[in-house]
């Protein structure tokens, strides 16, 4: 029997939240644990409520707490909405129903958890509607009967069972160990009530009147040490000594030389002087070739430091490999998750961002949907200084596949959903928990080390969650999982037609995302001018909001309105659903110039799989690196006629990819067994120069990070949910002397190299038309001859035949001419 609602009094306390594990039965959740197996909690939005005209406090309210639905409008909104629909996790308890109307209640006190459930069965519905009667001689005693009866029970005194506790108590009490000493003062009768006259006087001058009490050692009294606490620290000797010789008295000087000239006669006797021509043209020769040598080379090159420098960078392999120099995993989440996007703070070093999903399939999505609505989706702050507790915690309305910080503000956070939606974050309020540390020594001036993420004691207790500011409309957007976003530069902004104009302001303010069904949206943070006046009734609404007080207000205005600037939608018949936009790689030279044109400029079947990766090389802005299901390639913006570089089949499947921040050469690629491939084009182009073991399942992102010039990192999280911060060694960091200049001039041979492959395929395309066109010139030809004409070659073939065999058989003697002209004849 489901218990009838009775009326109480309503108190001011959060509601409870249930979170229930993912688990594989298909059985909807209801509530047998707790005596009640007919009732089905649901969470019903404003939406549904419109729909089956149950809105809270309106169609249903504390004194009419239930509503009946009928059985055909429930299957109506499978039909219309399909897993969306807030019945969709009882689907299969509205089809097994036997009646055509099912009871709907409204839990206002969230008794079983959410705010409405369902009774599954006819009895419990008509227990519902139509409590039994209790009998009669009960009746007038009904209101007497409480709901529950608590019957005291007095304690009861039982004897002192001793364990030893005495003991201890009597061991650690207090007692005092040293014998009282009374003192009793006192004198005469006949001095009380003299009066009293105090004045200054000399102690050492008067005997007696200063009086020294000097600390020595009692022999009545022993004191026996039961316990001493030491602590001893082992510290080297030590000893800097430095001398410098200091000229403590400067003076300025100037010294003015003046050449020594010859006279106009010894310049004659000079310029005739035997002596002097033979010298001149002894060492002519030598000076000659001095200076031919001055030309040629460098002869105040270090020789020695540039074969360090090469032997180094190219030769020596000691220090090539990534080493573990911290992990961080979510040890409170209860669910399997993987990670899906990474990010360093672009201000705060040591603080690096990840975003969560769980690790499920899209059928299996559609199938546990009810249970994941329960279910926070987060971005987890991880902070160097604590490799257990997430420092901040953004909470989402669904799982995000990609987020960015805004270049120009680090403290708002835009993110792309699972379901389409784009999500704002604004944590500017919790910006005080960053701290400057700062070192120095006593020789050299203070060095102020860059602002580390540090956190107080006490807040690692409970973390911090925060909530979203903003989320776009869900009518508007995207329609499937958005699968890459991006700031436009603070330098330029487009409006509603797609034409691009300059940005005064200095502040980035506008968002491009792209999504799985084919669309490219621009979207804007700041609030547009309304075009028609709203509505009184909707001003009224907007008006009686109240805004949490853990909240900001910063996008309010964008919060369930937001909808894009402007969209583009690919052309289908180019495109079709299986190939669509995964990432977005933006110029900032002429990004988006042709915002409106819908047709791609080129096309490339080059990768056999998804590709996950688009990126641009810090170095050269027209290089892009891409990579996708099991290949690699590198491309050059404005060569149309394929990839500079293009690897061969690996055997496992690639799966991330990025730049390295500081080598023009050098690129890192994640696999689906864990493995990640280290590219150095200076010493090998055809396949990776290393590869390394991380972990032991896929790779899903990469992420490098320069902390200093001496150390750099890189964060590669993984598909259980794992992020590893590895060390990246000083061959892979630090580039040589030449290597942007010779990694540009491979770049231009293999451009040299794509337009002589070109200008051949051009060449041959055209041999070829001209031999197919000779070919059908000949079959015309062919077709054109008579019967006659064709016996007449045949015939003149043949008897240059047999007198080609004349001539061979009469030079081998084998043949004779009488013997030939009757074969001629015969024939």
């Amino acid at each position: 029997m489901a218990p009838k609602p009775q009326k109480r009094k309503r108190t001011k306390h959060a509601k409870t939240k249930m979170t229930l594990p993912v688990s594989e039965e298909a059985e909807p959740l209801n509530m047998e644990s707790m005596g009640h197996p007919e009732i089905y909690p649901l969470v019903l939005t404003t939406k549904t409520q419109e729909i089956f005209n149950c809105r809270v406090d309106e169609d249903v309210t504390e004194e009419q707490p239930y509503k009946l639905i009928k059985k055909e409008d429930i299957f109506v909104d499978f039909a219309n909405r399909a897993a969306v629909s807030d019945f969709y996790p009882v689907k299969k308890i509205v089809q097994e129903y036997p009646g055509d109307e099912l009871l709907l209640v409204y839990d206002r006190d969230f008794k079983y958890g959410l705010n409405f459930y369902l009774i599954g069965t006819e009895e419990g519905k008509e227990n519902y509607l139509n409590p039994p009667e209790l009998p009669e001689e009960q009746e007038e005693y009904k209101d007497h009967i409480p709901e529950e009866t608590y019957i005291y029970r007095p304690p009861i005194s039982k004897p002192w069972v001793s364990l030893g506790s005495e003991k201890e108590i009597e061991e650690e009490s207090v007692k005092e160990s040293t014998k009282q000493i009374t003192y009793m003062i006192s004198r005469k009768r006949s001095e009380f009530g003299a009066p009293i006259k105090f004045s200054d006087q000399n102690a050492s001058s008067v005997k007696d009147a200063y009086i020294e009490c000097t600390a020595y050692s009692d022999k009545n009294f022993t004191l026996k040490q039961l316990e001493r606490d030491v602590g001893m620290q082992v510290v080297p000797q030590i000893k800097e000594t430095s001398t410098q010789t200091r000229w403590t008295h400067p003076k300025n000087a100037a010294t003015q030389y003046y050449p020594r000239e010859f006279l106009e006669e010894e310049k004659e006797a000079l310029g005739q002087s035997k002596t002097l021509t033979e010298f001149l043209n002894s060492v002519s020769t030598s000076v000659e070739i001095a200076l031919q040598q001055n030309e040629i080379m460098n002869t105040f090159i270090h020789d020695w430091k540039c074969l360090a420098e090469e032997e180094g960078t190219f030769g020596d392999k000691t220090d090539t490999h990534l080493k573990e120099y911290q992990s961080f995993t979510d040890l409170h989440s209860l669910t399997e998750k993987m990670i899906t996007c990474v990010s360093w703070h672009p201000v705060i070093y040591g603080l690096i961002a990840v975003s969560v999903a769980v690790r499920l399939s899209f059928e299996e999505r559609v199938h546990f949907s009810g249970k994941l609505l329960l279910q926070p989706s987060l971005i987890l702050f991880w902070s160097f200084s604590d490799p257990i507790h997430p420092q901040l915690m953004l909470e989402s309305p669904d799982d995000i596949f990609c987020f960015q910080f805004c270049p120009t503000d680090p403290n708002i956070i835009a993110g792309g959903c699972i379901n389409g939606q784009v999500v704002m974050w604004d944590i500017t309020a919790h910006a005080d928990r960053i701290e400057n540390i700062k070192a120095g020594g006593s020789r050299s001036k203070k060095v102020t080390l860059k602002p580390m993420f540090l956190l107080e004691p006490e807040s690692n207790k409970e973390a911090i969650y925060i909530r979203h500011c903003a989320v776009s409309s869900i009518e508007s957007g995207h329609r499937k999982v958005i699968t890459d976003i991006h700031w436009l530069p603070d330098t330029f902004e487009i409006n509603r037609l797609g034409n691009v104009f300059e940005n005064r302001s200095g502040i980035s303010c506008q968002l491009v995302t792209c999504s799985a069904d084919c669309t490219i949206c621009f979207w804007d943070i700041r609030p547009q001018k309304a075009l028609t006046p709203q509505p009184q009734a909707e001003k009224k609404k907007e008006e009686s909001i109240e805004i949490p007080f853990d909240i900001p207000s910063t996008f309010l205005h964008l919060d369930l309105s937001w909808k894009p600037l402007s969209k583009i939608r690919l052309s289908k018949g180019e495109t079709t659903l299986d190939h669509c936009p995964t990432k977005l790689s933006l110029s900032e030279d002429n990004l988006l110039f042709k915002a409106q044109a819908k047709k791609p400029v080129s096309l490339y079947t080059v990768h056999d799989g998804a590709v996950h990766t688009v990126q641009r090389s810090p170095f050269y802005k027209d290089i892009i690196l891409t990579v996708g299901g099991w290949n690699v390639a590198i491309w050059k913006e404005g060569i149309m006629t394929g990839p500079l570089l293009q690897s061969c089949c690996a055997p496992k499947r690639y799966t991330s990819g990025h730049w390295s921040l500081t080598r023009p050469g050098v690129f890192y690629i994640g696999r689906e067994d864990g493995y990640i491939d280290i590219w150095d084009l200076l010493e090998k182009t055809h396949e990776p120069a290393q590869s390394q073991n991380i972990c032991i399942t896929m790779i899903m992102y990469i992420k490098p990070w320069t902390f200093s010039a001496k150390q750099q990192f890189i964060a590669i999280a993984d598909y259980y949910g794992t992020l590893h911060i590895l060390e990246i060694p000083w061959t892979l960091s630090h580039p040589s002397t030449n290597e942007v200049s010779s990694v540009s001039h491979y770049f231009e041979r293999e451009v040299k190299h794509l337009e002589y492959v070109e200008q051949r395929r051009k060449i041959r395309e055209q041999e070829k038309r001209e031999m197919e066109l000779e070919l059908e010139k000949k079959k015309v030809k062919t077709f054109q001859k008579s019967k006659e004409q064709l016996e007449a070659e045949l015939k003149m073939d043949y008897e240059s035949y047999l007198e080609l065999e004349k001539t061979i058989l009469t030079n081998l003697g084998l043949s004779k001419e009488k013997e030939s002209m009757s074969y001629v004849e015969l024939v």
